[in-house]
């Protein structure tokens, strides 16, 4: 496994060029978020998805999974986002928010089957800055504390500390009443 150590307010696009072409490769990363580290690969990639599951133990016909946008820009070409919901994810974001929302045709095989997605929109350049690169959303899942399987991941990127705590999840299935299901680090 390759570490990248990039700064948060010096953005190295070199790296970032390489760990694209990395992630479109399928390859796995670590990468740090504005929450905690976290396993990622290219969410449009069905077969680095399924690493990402197998690796986490996770069942994606029953646990939900996760992207990390850009932006809301990017979020809203794979999630049905309406202005109530708009609203508040612009308040929000960049920040440590997870949000619920239904899934647009464009995701995957693999997410269709549930119907809804996670949408994270972290304030992490370094995070922001991959997907952005990449053109697409970033499959994502926290990296457990006790992570042994380092020879799945191709590439870390040690972006300096980050907060160890849990991003809150708010379901906004129903926009006209979100609900917090998680309290994590983001306070409303």
């Amino acid at each position: 496994m390759r570490t990248l150590k990039i700064y948060p307010t010096s953005i190295n696009e070199r790296y970032i060029s390489e760990i694209v072409d990395a992630l479109r490769d399928g390859h796995l990363i670590i990468c740090p978020t504005d929450s905690r580290y976290a396993i990622c690969c290219d969410a449009l990639n069905n077969r680095a998805i399924e690493r990402v599951c197998h690796l986490k133990g996770i069942d994606p016909r029953r646990h939900p999974l996760s992207i990390l946008c850009s932006g809301i820009s990017q979020a809203s070409q794979y999630a049905r986002i309406d202005n109530v919901n708009f609203q508040l994810i612009r308040s929000l974001t960049p920040g440590p928010f997870t949000f619920i929302l239904p899934g647009a045709p464009q995701l995957p095989k693999i997410f269709k089957g549930r119907k809804e997605v996670g949408v994270r929109i972290p304030d992490n350049t370094i995070a922001r800055a991959i997907a952005d690169a990449l053109g697409n959303p970033l499959m994502t899942t926290s990296l457990p504390a006790d992570f042994t399987s380092e020879a799945e991941i191709h590439m870390n990127i040690d972006g300096g500390d980050t907060p160890e705590g849990d991003s809150t999840i708010i379901d906004c299935l129903d926009s006209a009443g979100p609900v917090v299901i998680r309290q994590g680090l983001g306070e409303l």
